[in-house]
């Protein structure tokens, strides 16, 4: 049971990795690991993939290439991350992403341009629900004028 870092990764103050159970914890070439991460036994992070400060990963998850995770993220172990993704800061990924090039948000993380249309629509809460209360006044006016 062994860590392995390949050639031109680097590792930022305060990382701690954990040696392998099993197999190896690997960190590919290319990779940018800033400070104070937790990268747990077991766990793979793909060629040139860069994870900002306070991000966990825990035991035996796969990180693709070219995977850019934000800062304070949090992945739950035994899953894959494909190549290209993109984990926004403070979400918390739990289960596998498995579509590369996909853009995540929030906890649990779900698609981001998804997350943002959410963001728009209940900005208009307050609007709909004032309008469906007037709906509903207006209804009960209606109903009781014609003894429905």
């Amino acid at each position: 049971a062994k860590t392995i870092v390949k050639k031109g990764a680097s590792i930022g103050a305060n990382a701690t990795i954990d040696r392998a159970t099993i197999g190896s914890t690997l960190i590919k070439s290319g990779a940018k690991l800033d400070n104070l991460l937790q990268i747990a036994h077991n766990v793979e992070v793909g060629n040139n993939s860069v994870i900002a400060a306070q991000a966990g990963i825990s035991g035996s998850t796969k990180i693709g290439n070219y995977v850019m995770i934000g800062g304070q993220v949090g992945i739950v172990g035994h899953i894959k991350i494909a190549d290209g993704t993109k984990i926004n800061a403070q979400s918390g990924v739990s289960k596998s992403i498995k579509t590369p090039n996909s853009a995540v948000t929030g906890s649990p993380a779900f698609d981001y341009t998804a997350a943002l249309r959410s963001q728009a629509a209940s900005r208009n809460l307050p609007g709909l629900e004032k309008r469906v209360l007037e709906l509903e006044k207006i209804l009960k006016e209606m109903m009781q004028k014609n003894s429905i």
